[in-house]
């Protein structure tokens, strides 16, 4: 029968009730008193009691909580009658005592009748103040969390960026150790701090007694501490004075002694030290110049040069080298190998043994250009040249050879004779007469060159590089006779007009560029148009104008259809234009309007590249130009009415737009509008009045009486432009916006009652036009008629739906009249209906509290990621945030999306005048000037106010700015 030994008998640490499972019943520390306790994680995350108020005083009693539940049972009667207690303390004047005095009474039917009238009671008393009562709670919740939000609120931003964590990013993430007790079970190994020169020095005397008197120190006292204290005593003290003092030993003390020393001079042991270090240095150092197997000046940290430089171990490095012997062994003419054998041991640190495989290998293989290569790397110069001297002795024809042996060479006069030698070997290497023209003065390189193309006459670059040096007529022979060896070279013919353009023969140059397509299409040359191209603009880089615009109207129309060539043409400009050839893009242009003069595209092109890139005389040039071909489009002379009354040449704008009057019969309403804007800018009312006149005579129509009532509006004569758009109604009934400026003017004239039949009347003709549902909804609301302003957005939303204008009014105005749980509940249906509304999300971002607006904007930005309205938005609550760029890059983003919204700028401006410099503000006066926005509802509140009429638009700009608040 076989014997089992517990596991305690034979290992005395190891209990052996350990990995048994417990008992039943066992509570673990009940036998030394210990109680149950209760951790976090069983009541979860710490909240404070309070943190939510309570419910209202009035509420169900807790019998009433179900009217049709049964009444408690009443408990039955205790036989010792212990089950009440009647004592005077547990008595209340109100309440009467704890119990119930006739909890003992038996319960009978009037007792549940008398419950269930009372229940009845609480419950219609609960139901009367129920829903203000259920209001009241839901805000001060409301308010709680608002003031006390909880943690995962906070974060609820960072837990959507983990929908982006990868699964590679997320097994990256370090797993959490066991940090307890780490002390004890990694146990610190002991140290040992070797003990300094000084302190052994100090300990030398230690415990050894004089039995002496020195007449001339006096006393000696040797003391635990190390230090000799000589102390003057005696009937030599007078004499000796001043030889007594401290001495401590490895110091030299200033005061002499008569007596032997026994200290040490540790300043002399470490000049000894160091001395020993260079000695060992030197001798580790290799006997060629520049190298050393050991740097001296970090020989105590650099440790690299002992440490092998491949990425594998010391195995991987000795297999290689088993592999590349047997490889060396079996075919010891394969130069590879001596190659591989070489940089093996050049990387495991071992030069020397690596020089040695790299010349075996050039004994054995002297017309390997590669090992003679790798030779002269791993030597330094001065045996380099030897080696190099052998290497183009064996392999005379190798190029690579002869230049490395030109680089090794430092006195300029021993490498012209090297090159010289090699071209004695190697005449046709355009490599090695490349190297030794770029020694040689530009004399003799010509002469060189010379030398060069009779050698090389296959080379384009040697012709052209002589071409460089010769005379006007020398060049021009020797690019004759380079086109004689080499026919099929464009890069000739274009030297040559290059070179009659240097010399002013500028009707030379079409002609070879003609002539040099007509002889590469007989030699077969392929003629790649976008190559021809790109020549052009090299030819422009290089100041050739003239052959950059020969190139272009010699290649522009090759293999290209007709019915492609506008297209196609306008691409190729739009290309130029990127690479800034300016001159390539003006030649594309007036090719392209010379082949289709009546193409109102290309003329906007070509104009629109003059105002961006131009100067002003060019500018207007082909304003002109486009007057005189195309007359017919009145928005060219206006432009070019602007162009000289922007410049402060208001006469010469005045007779643009008087031949436009005679071109277009006066009949041109944007001519008549446009010149009363020139008298309106230069103060002169009356003739403006009087042309308005004209218009309303010679070209009516309701944009004319607009304006004109209008102007008066502006001006104050509020009489004179109620009748202009009274009479206007009268003969344009469909035309909104004379009801805006009519109802506007009603406003300010204060008659209510008038303002509100014009917006109706314009409602009742144009139903569809939101501004004038607006302005009715604030004049109700300035009235006081809050009910009636409700009512009308309704019906305009009901009239106009999935309109985002009128649900952010909506919103807006319930924010304004103090209602923001309507506008919260506005502001959700909007977005339900108009999901894709830049204006509401941006809206919807600031409605929320502070922790609700990132994931607000993330949310707005899935939806309408490139709305300039979200981009405000979201570059407003990083300026919120104190992120700085970030907020700058968004509003960049925002003013580049949309240059025409006004509002941006504004935000832009007020974030730069806070966080700017003065350069960004005048980079962003600067773009709105140049943009000249017409949108944005801040934008124009500001710019159609009628006191603004004459600002300009950074004016404008200012005073919009100053009504933007920072966000907080």
């Amino acid at each position: 029968m076989a014997t089992t030994i517990p596991g305690s008998l034979v290992n005395k640490t190891k209990k052996f009730f350990m990995g048994m499972p417990a008992p039943t019943g066992y509570v673990p520390g009940v036998g030394r008193g210990a109680t149950g306790f209760t951790t976090r994680s069983d009541i979860g995350p710490a909240r404070d009691p309070t943190e939510l108020p309570e419910a209202g005083p009035v509420g169900p009693s807790p019998q009433g909580a179900s009217s049709s539940s049964a009444p408690p049972a009443k408990r039955a009667r205790d036989d010792d009658g212990d089950g009440e207690d009647l004592n005077e303390a547990n008595y209340d004047e109100f309440s009467g005592y704890s119990g119930s005095l006739f909890s003992k009474d038996p319960y009978d039917q009037e007792d549940e009748d008398a419950d269930r009238i009372y229940n009845e009671v609480d419950d219609r008393l609960d139901e009367r103040h129920k829903e203000r009562r259920e209001k009241k709670y839901k805000e001060l919740v409301e308010l709680f969390h608002k003031d006390r939000p909880k943690i995962q609120q906070g974060f609820q931003d960072l837990k959507r960026q983990l929908a982006e964590v990868t699964e590679d990013e997320w097994q990256a993430i370090p797993e959490v150790g066991d940090m307890r007790n780490k002390a004890k079970r990694n146990a610190r190994a002991e140290k040992f701090t070797p003990v300094p020169d000084s302190i052994i020095a100090m300990n030398m005397n230690y415990g050894q007694m004089s039995h002496s008197i020195d007449s001339g120190n006096g006393l000696t006292t040797p003391f635990a501490s190390g230090f000799m204290s000589t102390l003057g005593g005696g009937g030599g003290a007078a004499a000796a004075g001043a030889k007594s003092g401290i001495m401590t030993p490895g110091w030299k003390s200033d005061i002499p002694s008569s007596g032997t020393s026994t200290d040490l001079d540790l300043v002399k042991i470490g000049q000894a030290r160091n001395k020993i270090m260079d000695m060992q240095l030197t001798q580790v150092s290799d006997s060629v110049t520049g190298q050393t197997v050991v740097d001296p000046k970090g020989y105590l940290t650099d440790m690299q040069s002992i440490i092998p430089q491949m990425g594998g171990d010391l195995q991987d490095i000795k297999k290689a080298r088993m592999l590349l012997k047997s490889v060396r062994e079996t075919n010891p003419r394969h130069p590879p190998a001596w190659v591989a054998s070489a940089v093996l041991e050049e990387q495991a640190g071992k030069l020397q043994t690596a020089r040695n495989f790299i010349m075996e290998g050039c004994e054995k293989i002297k017309n390997s250009e590669e090992l003679w290569l790798h030779a002269i790397r791993l030597h330094p110069p001065e045996l380099g040249r030897s080696i190099v001297a052998n290497a183009v002795r064996s392999c005379p024809h190798s190029v690579r050879l002869w230049c490395k042996a030109s680089d090794l060479e430092q006195d300029l006069k021993d490498k012209k004779k090297v090159l010289r030698k090699a071209l004695e070997q190697i005449p046709s290497s355009v490599k090695l007469w490349k190297a030794a023209v770029e020694l040689e003065d530009p004399e003799d390189a010509r002469i060189l060159l010379t030398r060069a193309v009779e050698c090389c006459s296959s080379s384009t670059e040697m012709w052209l590089a002589l071409a460089r040096l010769e005379t006007y007529e020398n060049a021009r022979k020797v690019l004759n006779k380079a086109r004689e060896h080499i026919p099929t070279d464009r890069h000739i013919w274009l030297s040559a007009a290059r070179l009659e353009e240097t010399r002013g023969q500028k009707d030379m140059v079409d002609k070879i560029v003609a002539k040099a397509m007509s002889s590469l299409k007989v030699n077969q040359v392929e003629i790649n148009r976008d190559q021809w191209l790109k020549d052009a603009v090299d030819a422009e880089m290089a100041k050739c104008p003239i052959t950059c615009q020969a190139i272009i109207r010699n290649v522009i129309g090759l293999g290209v259809e007709d019915e492609d060539k506008r297209t196609t043409w306008l691409a190729d400009a739009e290309n130029f234009e990127k690479e800034e050839a300016f001159t390539c893009v003006r030649t594309v242009y007036a090719i392209a309007l010379k082949e289709f003069s009546r193409k109102r595209s290309i003329w906007d092109a070509a104009i629109h590249f003059e105002r961006e890139h131009g100067s002003l005389d060019e500018h207007e040039a082909i304003l002109l130009k486009a007057c005189e071909t195309v007359p017919e489009v009145e928005d060219y002379w206006l432009m070019l009415a602007k162009l000289r009354f922007v410049n402060k040449r208001v006469g010469e704008a005045r007779d643009t737009l008087m031949s436009a009057f005679e071109k277009h019969g006066h009949q041109s309403e944007k001519i008549w509008l446009a010149a009363t804007k020139i008298e309106i800018e230069t103060d002169q009312f009356d003739t403006a009045r009087g042309l308005f006149g004209k218009a309303r005579a010679k070209a009516p129509s309701a944009r004319v009486w607009m304006k004109n009532a209008h102007f008066e509006w502006c001006l104050g004569n509020v009489e004179e432009a109620k009748r202009l758009c009274e009479e206007c109604i009268q003969k344009y009934d469909d035309f909104h916006k004379i009801y805006l400026v009519l109802g506007q003017v009603l406003e300010q004239m204060n008659d209510v009652h008038g303002a509100r039949l014009a917006y109706t009347q314009g409602i009742r003709k144009c139903p569809g036009v939101i501004p004038l549902w607006i302005l009715l909804v604030r004049l109700e609301e300035k009235a006081g008629q809050i009910v009636k302003a409700r009512v009308d957005l309704e019906k305009a939303r009901l009239r106009n739906p999935k309109n985002d204008d009128l649900w952010l009014e909506s919103v807006r105005f319930e924010q304004r009249v103090g209602c923001p749980e309507m506008a919260k509940e506005r502001m959700s249906r909007a977005l339900q209906e108009c999901e894709g509304s830049g204006k509401l999300w941006a809206e919807a971002i600031w409605m929320e509290g502070p922790h609700g607006r990132r994931a607000k904007s993330i949310d707005a930005l899935k939806k309408c990621e490139h709305n300039p309205h979200v981009l405000i938005a979201a570059a407003r609550l990083f300026w919120s945030e104190r992120k700085i760029k970030k907020a700058r890059e968004w509003f960049v983003r925002a003013v580049n999306l949309d240059p025409d919204n006004g509002d941006a700028f504004a935000n832009f401006l007020a974030f730069e005048q806070i966080h700017g410099k003065e350069e960004d503000r005048k980079s962003v006066f600067k773009k709105c000037v140049t943009s000249e926005p017409r949108y944005g509802d801040l934008w124009q509140s500001v710019s159609k106010d009628p006191i603004n009429w004459r600002r300009t638009t950074e004016e404008i700009l200012q005073l919009a700015t100053q009504k933007i608040k920072v966000p907080t």
